[in-house]
């Protein structure tokens, strides 16, 4: 088992920081390092937070149309060669403790889950619905995940009794679109109960405490459609969740806050600022953000414009959106794809964040590409495959130019005119 500050060195090593950048921003909670002390096999530590590169996770998981280990491990496999910092399963379907443990064991990257939906998929084996659940059978599913070695976990603590009746009065065009914040609130009313994750938050505290784990605060009432971009009920629930990122530091637990999923352009950067200013610096984990409602299957596309602009005004942790959003389950391509979509958006942030490391990248691309050295330059590109492919598509006349301009290529003729 890795200790703290072995923890704190491989993050400092990696990201090229200093050691006590990363050593006082996890004291204080401005850093995170998902590692669960159970899980079963190593992993190279990850940090997520200020003053660190933004991170890109993957969901992949099951769904109760489709359910088979084998695609799962596959879209693992795409995600991570993609360069997925992290993976989420998200799994509903099918024998989802066999996924979970099968991703575990398999992933050279932290993993995520939604322990809410261990609740529901187990609840049939008792004999009841998800609703009928008691607050101690919803706690077993958390403890099982922690168990099985799961590294952060989404737990939507903030949507509360007091925020659904806020939402009522507010009329959403597009309601709630948080599945895991859906099941609570349906939870809740049959109960007529509040959200247990809020009530019994400092148990879920001591859960996390006792495996290092790291809590990510999920947000029930994120925005799902542009008109619904940060209003009443979104922001009462961050207030709510600033209030917890509090508890679980005093607590000595790890705690992240996920943010809004669909959010106008000109709405970026006040929500990434009110979310690090109402949480105290918590590392920020966004849903795209989506800019536009009307691009299904161009959807990646959409989340990659928003998150470059959200991590460049300070959102750590980009979660991928791949062409099939709001579509149907994601295929091994799509994890692909969206994997590379959302790391260009995170390197264009870091651009901005900290142009001083993240520019030498695309120097060092440019310099190869002013020589023609198309191989080097191949290489040393975000996706070599992609890039590899279309360079060789079509002969090319000349050996030292590509097939756009051919014997026009203006870096060719400068050089040439510029000559002494």
């Amino acid at each position: 088992m890795l200790t703290d500050d072995a923890l704190v060195k491989k993050v400092a090593a990696r990201e090229g920081v200093n050691e006590k950048l990363v050593r006082d921003a996890l004291a204080n909670g401005t850093i995170v390092i998902p590692y669960n002390r159970k899980r079963p096999r190593p992993i190279e530590p990850l940090g997520i937070g200020t003053g660190l590169t933004t991170k890109v996770n993957a969901n992949i998981g099951t769904s109760p149309s489709i359910a088979k280990v084998a695609n799962e491990l596959a879209k693992l496999k795409a995600a991570v060669d993609a360069g997925a910092d992290t993976v989420m399963d998200l799994s509903t379907g099918g024998d989802i403790d066999e996924v979970r443990r099968a991703i575990i064991a398999a992933s050279d990257v932290p993993i995520g889950t939604v322990p809410i939906y261990q609740a529901a998929c187990d609840a049939p084996a008792k004999k009841k619905s998800f609703i009928d659940l008691t607050v101690d059978e919803i706690f077993v599913a958390v403890r099982k995940h922690l168990e099985d070695g799961v590294d952060f976990l989404t737990i939507h603590t903030g949507i509360t009794r007091a925020g659904v009746e806020r939402l009522k009065n507010r009329k959403r065009l597009a309601g709630i679109v948080s599945r895991g914040g859906a099941m609570m609130v349906t939870w809740m009313k049959h109960n007529n109960a509040e959200n247990p994750f809020a009530e019994y938050f400092d148990r879920l505290l001591d859960l996390l405490k006792e495996y290092g784990a790291c809590l990510s605060l999920g947000d029930g009432l994120r925005p799902g459609a542009l008109a619904d971009a940060s209003d009443r009920p979104q922001i009462q629930e961050l207030l709510i969740i600033g209030e917890q990122v509090d508890k679980a530091r005093d607590a000595g637990v790890q705690a992240m806050v996920e943010g809004p999923g669909h959010v106008p352009i000109d709405q970026i950067e006040m929500n990434m600022l009110l979310q690090k200013e109402v949480c105290h610096g918590a590392p920020f984990y966004v849903l795209g953000p989506l800019v536009t409602d009307v691009a299904p299957g161009y959807d990646h596309i959409v989340s990659a414009i928003g998150g470059a602009i959200a991590g460049m005004h300070g959102a750590d942790f980009l979660c991928y959106v791949t062409p099939s959003e709001h579509l149907g389950l994601p295929d091994v391509d799509d994890v692909r794809v969206g994997t590379i979509v959302s790391r260009i958006a995170a390197h264009a942030a870091d651009i901005a964040k900290y142009p001083d490391r993240a520019k030498a990248w695309d120097e060092k691309v440019s310099r190869l590409r002013e020589a023609f050295k198309w191989d080097g330059m191949i290489a040393a590109t975000l996706d070599p495959v992609q890039a590899r492919k279309k360079f060789g598509e079509y002969p090319r006349e000349e050996g030292d130019v590509c097939t756009m301009c051919g014997e026009f290529c203006a870096i060719k003729r400068s050089k040439e005119a510029l000559s002494d």
